[in-house]
């Protein structure tokens, strides 16, 4: 007999690049997501000069972004984030797997990415994916009652880890 999660179809989603139409949505996604979100205007400017921004759509409807950046042989992930409504059905693990293969694919050897140590979240999915902790950067994020420490992350894209799809 199967067991429930053997019973759900999975649920089909995509990734697309993001374009202009999609700022607000991702703002509304990010403004509802963090007490000190990007601004629209960061996200068109990421777009202006050629950051890698990715959406996915489950139905139509926008649940998930990702932003990053790539020079020199390094990725950067500058930006991730799923709605609310739609975390914990693996939409940020399916973004930052296909970022990584944008990466990988572009030549880029090493991946890096900020993440506030009260994440924990966030912070699981970088390490199962292989992410490890390189250093800290003191006061980096704005918080409620001052600033708040980043961990800093990387991960080798040349070794054998993780498939990224």
């Amino acid at each position: 007999m199967a067991t429930a999660p053997e019973l759900l179809e999975p649920t089909p989603s995509s990734i697309r690049a993001m374009c202009e139409a999609d700022v607000p949505r991702v703002f509304a996604i990010e403004r509802r997501s963090y007490t000190f979100p990007w601004s629209a205007n960061i996200f068109r400017d990421c777009l202006r000069v050629g950051y890698v921004c990715r959406v996915l759509t489950v139905g139509g409807a926008l649940a998930a972004y990702g932003v990053m950046s790539m020079g020199a042989g390094e990725m950067h992930v500058l930006n991730l984030c799923v709605a609310e409504a739609q975390r914990g059905r693996g939409f940020g693990r399916r973004m930052l797997e296909h970022l990584l293969a944008q990466g990988a694919a572009a030549g880029m050897y090493d991946a890096f990415l900020e993440v506030r140590p009260s994440n924990e979240a966030a912070l699981r999915l970088y390490r199962s994916l292989g992410f490890q902790q390189i250093g800290m950067r003191r006061g980096y994020y704005q918080a409620v009652n001052g600033r708040e420490d980043a961990c800093v992350l990387k991960l080798s894209l040349l070794s054998s880890g993780p498939t990224l799809t």
